[in-house]
């Protein structure tokens, strides 16, 4: 029996829960260490299939792995004042809760700007984590030329065997992913290319060469940075780094309309990528595995945290909008109309959500 499908989807729901508790966890975290109630953190979305009430959260699994929550005392309140209070009484009896904790409205705009950010940078920090753990056993692949292709830019422009790549087109490198991304994101006609030449720095201009839609520089390098040692950190950084400039690079690309539709991937094009993974590095060994696992946690952990700090509706980054404008002016934005700009963000992302899960599955059928 074929259980490729099992480990798929074992794999999926693995990746995205630890991504999820990290997102929701730095909000609570952060809320409770300023005073600031939680009514119930959830992982999941859907009906509940665990949950336990603790300390006056209550705590709950539910049946899609898609998600989750960290619910605070009725953030958007719309109730009239005499119904406020009421319910503030019946919360604080039911749930047993201190009185000391605060509704996420009644405190202070500093503790709610920070509890909001704090999942989207939890998100990055958990990715800097895992990146410890890939670069530790996988080394780094840095930015030595290991060899210069004839016929080809670099050989043309002198770039030899044993150089480093510094910058391109004044942009700092460290990893060889960096010039890939470069490469194949910038179209500029020409590159700029710094690189050190023994203790010399040398500074060269070169046309790359097209080849269908890629770009081609011809330099080659090799994973030769080993890093079980205290370089670990540095890389690990370099690493989420590099992926940190890729999402950012490929929200532009998105909006300037040089990315179509199939570029797009929702869970069952994440899915549909930890299957063929998995197929593709199964023959060797199980550790394989799970370091590509790992890496794919890394990616979808830190492009979970940018995405959530876009300043659209609904989203962390949408909601830290209302909270600087309220820092700014020094009253809070009226409830009403943030919900209301709120529920219109969260009816747009659940069209774009549908639209993206069915491109990924024609997708796959194409």
């Amino acid at each position: 029996m074929d259980f490729s499908f099992l480990w798929t989807i074992l794999s999926f729901i693995i990746i995205f829960s630890v991504i999820v508790i990290c997102h929701e966890g730095g909000h609570y975290l952060v809320a409770r260490a300023n005073g600031i109630r939680v009514i119930e953190f959830t992982v999941g979305l859907g009906p509940k299939i665990l949950h336990f009430k603790k300390g006056g959260t209550e705590y709950s699994l539910r049946a899609l792995p898609f998600g989750g929550a960290c619910i605070f005392e009725n953030p958007d309140e719309l109730e009239g004042e005499e119904e406020k209070k009421q319910n503030e009484e019946k919360l604080t009896k039911d749930l047993d809760v201190d009185k000391k904790n605060r509704a996420f409205k009644e405190a202070s705009v500093f503790a709610r700007i920070i509890t909001v950010f704090a999942g989207p940078f939890f998100n990055v920090v958990l990715g800097y984590l895992l990146a410890l753990f890939v670069v530790f056993f996988c080394g780094e692949t840095g930015t030595q030329v290991y060899e210069v292709s004839d016929s080809l830019p670099a050989k043309e422009a002198g770039i030899q065997s044993g150089d480093i790549i510094t910058k391109i087109n004044g942009e700092r490198v460290y990893l060889f992913n960096e010039i890939r991304l470069i490469t194949f994101i910038d179209d500029s006609e020409t590159y700029e290319i710094e690189f050190k030449r023994g203790d010399e720095l040398h500074t060269v201009t070169l046309t790359p060469y097209q080849n269908g839609s890629s770009r081609l520089i011809g330099i080659t390098a090799r994973n030769d940075i080993e890093c079980n040692n205290l370089s670990v950190f540095k890389y690990a950084w370099y690493e989420v780094r590099y992926w940190l400039k890729a999402t950012f690079k490929s929200l532009r690309m998105l909006f300037t309309g040089k990315l179509s539709k199939d570029d797009l991937a929702g869970p069952v094009g994440v899915a549909q990528v930890i299957d063929t993974t998995i197929d593709e590095t199964k023959q060797y060994g199980l550790f394989n595995v799970i370091i590509n696992m790992v890496n794919i946690a890394v990616l979808l952990s830190v492009n979970l945290g940018i995405m959530n700090l876009l300043p659209f509706p609904a989203l962390d980054g949408g909601r830290l909008v209302f909270l600087f404008i309220e820092a700014v002016i020094g009253k809070p934005v009226p409830r009403k109309a943030e919900a209301f700009v709120h529920m219109a963000g969260i009816i747009v992302l659940l069209i774009l959500s549908v639209f993206v899960m069915v491109n990924d599955i024609t997708k796959f059928f194409r």
